[in-house]
């Protein structure tokens, strides 16, 4: 069973990081160098729409799977690393939501109106809170890793 459970864990991290990685790294600095801001914002709008479900599912894995694992063991008894991890990613949930209901929100108003500086602006905040997730997201993994 705890394999189980660690193999959604990380098959949910892995999806969840992975993304992020491939959209900022991959997908976002081509799509902005080539394409004008009424192509480049709803194309981008519609693949972080699409990528956020696959957060949320991942979210919910991550934190089942999380709890499962921290109780059989017991808090007390858990790697330092666990307590770290589990920390690191409350914050990164906290942050994820707030990208998703603020700056994402929004995102998609100006789309829809069409206002691209509006939607430019808030792209921006969405790339700086995600590179934000995307570093602690390595720091959880590393100390998950060093710290057993």
């Amino acid at each position: 069973m705890y394999s189980l459970l660690k193999f959604f864990h990380l098959a949910a991290a892995i999806f969840w990081i992975g993304g992020m990685a491939f959209i900022m790294l991959a997908l976002r600095p081509p799509v902005h160098a080539s394409l004008e801001a009424p192509v480049r914002l709803p194309l981008m709008a519609a693949v972080l729409g699409r990528f956020f479900v696959v957060v949320w599912a991942s979210i919910v894995a991550l934190l089942a799977t999380g709890f499962a694992m921290m109780a059989a063991v017991g808090m007390k008894a858990a790697p330092v690393g666990w307590h770290l991890m589990l920390g690191i990613g409350l914050v990164m949930v906290a942050i994820f939501a707030h990208i998703y209901f603020a700056p994402f929100r929004r995102l998609k108003l100006a789309v829809a109106d069409a206002n691209w500086p509006e939607a430019a602006r808030r792209i921006g905040q969405v790339v700086v809170l995600a590179k934000i997730n995307l570093g602690l997201g390595w720091i959880a993994i590393a100390a998950v890793l060093l710290l057993r």
